[in-house]
């Protein structure tokens, strides 16, 4: 490959030779450890870091930093282990990033990372003790969930036989992901389907799908249902929560925030990016998701209260020379740019003191001969590069 470039890059690919060896190029990049890592191990979806062993009812492989939208367990480093005996609910985790509360049983201890099976609308499910004690009242309070309302029971430490049946049917979710795919496709559904979880019992599947309409799957759920002789629920998604659940890496380098830590998901629109002067370009302002990013909403009111301190647009600076217009501001510099109405190919950069001490002045009917002796920085008008429709940013948005 490497030989292959060397001979090549300075090469005519436009003729015929040239072009087949060039389309014949291998261009696929190698596998990562860490993607080796993920599609050997399905239960990393569920915070294991290896397969569980059958005979231990306990996971020392139970990793929070493998976990999506973990909690820190702040109070047990405080080594205030008995603290759990005091509160009769525990948080149980299932694949991703779903969680939901539990009554624990009144005999026997439990601890994090234990493996127990848990009531379900039919027959029982199994997951892991990610959170107890105090730790799970405060999660109650930041939930918005009354201890009354927690009515679903944990039944035991999960068995030989419980274990066995539960990574069986975990085995299976993937293949069982691509194959629903082909048979929603043979139906001509307008559906994606992204995600499949078994029931710990193996007796139910949860099939997740986004769609941009209203999708009728009575026919894919009769065929699902006779091909893997379980029973079907289908729960719908949006975009944003399918992101959360396939996780991945922002534009900032970081693991998306849907998928670490972000649990609710608000309305972005594009007045997010005009107030924050980022330049209206979708392929920038858009997420894994395909639609505005979440982050677009975490410094909005902060640069809402700066741009108080800002003249608006439609003052104009006036001087002896001319009008000075309004161009674009530098809300970390505290710039404002203006160029004259008569000649806007220069832009002048001047302090926002300055700014409004030409404005203080036009008030009280006097005029500087120009903007050139406020302005720190006079350069040529740059061009703001392409345009995009308002149907381009509508798609983006998520309203």
């Amino acid at each position: 490959m490497k030989q292959f470039s060397k001979h090549t890059d300075d090469k005519d690919h436009s003729t015929i030779e040239n072009l087949d060896d060039y389309l014949n190029m291998d261009i696929r990049t190698g596998t990562s450890s860490e993607a080796n890592k993920i599609s050997e191990n399905p239960f990393l979806s569920r915070g294991l870091s290896d397969t569980p062993d059958p005979s231990e009812s306990h996971c020392s492989s139970y990793n929070h930093s493998a976990c999506k939208l973990s909690s820190f367990d702040w109070i047990a480093q405080l080594e205030l282990s008995t603290l759990h005996l005091d509160f009769p609910i525990a948080e149980v985790r299932f694949k991703n990033s779903r969680k939901d509360f539990f009554l624990l049983p009144s005999e026997g201890v439990y601890k994090v990372g234990d493996v127990v099976a848990v009531e379900a609308t039919s027959g029982f499910d199994i997951g892991i003790i990610s959170m107890l004690g105090i730790t799970v009242q405060k999660q109650l309070v930041h939930k918005k969930v009354k201890q009354e309302e927690v009515t679903k029971k944990i039944y035991r430490l999960a068995r030989t036989s419980d274990l066995e049946k539960w990574i069986t049917t975990v085995n299976q979710e993937n293949v069982t992901m691509l194959s629903s795919r082909y048979m929603a496709w043979d139906c001509e559904l307008k559906m994606k389907i992204n995600d499949v979880e078994y029931q710990g019992d193996g007796s139910k599947a949860v099939f997740y799908y986004s769609a941009e309409e209203r999708v009728d799957f009575r026919e894919l759920i009769k065929i699902l249902a006779e091909q893997f002789k379980i029973r079907i629920e289908m729960k719908q998604i949006g975009v944003r929560q399918e992101a959360g659940r396939l996780g991945g890496l922002g534009s900032c380098g970081r693991e998306l925030c849907c998928s670490s830590w972000l649990s609710n998901f608000q309305s972005v629109s594009t007045s997010a990016a005009r107030t924050q002067q980022l330049s209206l370009n979708p392929q920038k302002l858009a997420g894994q998701c395909g639609k505005l990013k979440c982050c677009l909403n975490f410094e909005q009111s902060t640069y809402v209260e700066e741009l108080k301190a800002f003249p608006q647009p439609n003052i104009h600076l006036k001087t002896k020379k001319g009008k000075g217009f309004y161009n674009k501001i530098d809300i970390f510099k505290k710039i404002v740019w203006y160029s004259y109405a008569n000649d806007n190919s220069t832009i002048f950069a001047i302090p926002l003191d300055k700014v409004n001490e030409i404005i203080e002045m036009n008030k009280k009917g006097k005029f500087p001969e120009t903007l050139e002796e406020f302005a720190i920085v006079n350069q040529k008008k740059m061009d703001e590069g392409v345009s995009y429709s308002l149907d381009e940013l509508k798609q983006i948005e998520d309203r």
